[in-house]
């Protein structure tokens, strides 16, 4: 069965969802075939003819939707020719089924229905007044032709009572397209917004690194997933910071957080995580690495960080950091390693700066 519909309706969800608005318009038309043929609304030649013109539509429209991408035939443009279709089965229905032709007028209603899933309210109200139109013109015709059984009258009023239903129903269905296209543009602003939220909740927005937030819960996961496994968290502060913002101004210091951020980032291995943690401070934490790996990845990002050079702005002296490494130990909280990890960061400061001790 999945087969066979994989076969018929394709992989394609939008196509998919084409081939089933198809298989509920085929499923329509073959139930009005179905009781034209068991109440006798029309001679069986005339029913005949109607179902194979209604078979022929269908199939020529699976055929359409499913060479579409071929074709590059707009939705709006397959509604329109699966609308006027409809209508004409319509007109055809009308004219065979004698006293039985007001129920047919029902079909018109559901083609408009159909086809404001694809078509923008303007679209629709042309569909309905070719709708109107064409059953207009079947109705003169046969009171003109065949007063007796098409009474001037009755034809009139039952037109009349067509366009007023007809046209009702569509403007509520398109006052229904613009309700939802309303509401899958609300969706989208706030599909947006969620993940600018997100962003926000994860992100510094000076350096687009991780925020402290984001680095604590990710520390969170990772003391879960790796509790066996060896891993090392520096501390890196940039040296001489507060200067840089007392002699060039705060907007070089930001200038300086984001070149930096920028350098360190460049040396990163796959899995690494910086984080800005605070200020001119920042959280590096290493996964399945061990000490001498870790100093290695320290000395490619102070090499990056000292070629740091800002346009607007004459440095005294290149930008450095001082850094705290530690290696957790075993199943330690990772807290604590921070903790040593902070510890060494003051000696690499109290040692002169510009450099890395481990503890």
């Amino acid at each position: 069965m999945e087969r066979a519909a994989r076969l018929l309706f394709g992989d394609d969800p939008k196509l998919h969802r084409m081939l089933q608005y198809w298989a509920a318009t085929a499923l329509l038309y073959t139930m009005f075939v179905a009781l034209f043929y068991w109440n006798g609304a029309a001679a069986r030649s005339e029913i005949d003819a109607l179902a194979l013109y209604n078979v022929g539509g269908l199939a020529a429209f699976y055929l359409l939707v499913r060479a579409n991408r071929r074709l590059k035939l707009a939705p709006t443009t397959l509604a329109v020719i699966q609308g006027v279709f409809g209508i004409t089965c319509n007109m055809w229905a009308y004219s065979i089924t004698g006293p039985m032709r007001g129920a047919t007028l029902m079909g018109l209603m559901v083609v408009v229905v159909f086809c404001t899933f694809a078509l923008r309210p303007r679209q629709t109200l042309l569909l309905a007044f070719f709708g109107l139109t064409g059953m207009g013109a079947t109705m003169w015709w046969h009171q003109a032709q065949d007063p007796l059984h098409y009474p001037p009258a009755v034809e009139s009023m039952t037109f009349l009572l067509m366009a007023a239903c007809s046209l009702s129903v569509t403007f509520l269905t398109g006052e229904m397209t613009k309700l939802r296209t309303r509401l899958k543009a609300q969706k989208l602003e706030l599909v947006k917004a969620l993940a600018t939220i997100r962003t926000l909740a994860t992100i510094d927005d000076l350096t687009a690194l991780a925020n402290r937030r984001h680095m604590n819960e990710v520390l969170v996961m990772e003391q879960r997933r790796r509790a066996a496994l060896p891993a090392c968290i520096a501390l890196l502060d940039i040296d001489f910071f507060k200067g840089i913002n007392d002699r060039h101004g705060h907007a070089a210091g930001d200038a300086v957080l984001r070149a930096f951020a920028d350098a360190a980032r460049a040396e990163l291995r796959a899995g690494d995580t910086l984080a800005r943690w605070g200020g001119e401070e920042f959280l590096l934490l290493l996964p399945d690495t061990r000490a001498p790996d870790a100093h290695a990845v320290l000395a490619r990002i102070r090499a990056r960080v000292a070629g740091i050079a800002l346009p607007d702005a004459s440095l005294a002296r290149p930008v450095s950091f001082s850094a705290g490494l530690c290696a957790r130990r075993g199943d330690e909280a990772f807290a604590d390693t921070i903790k040593r990890a902070d510890k060494a960061l003051y000696q690499a400061k109290a040692a002169g700066r510009d450099r890395v001790v481990e503890d």
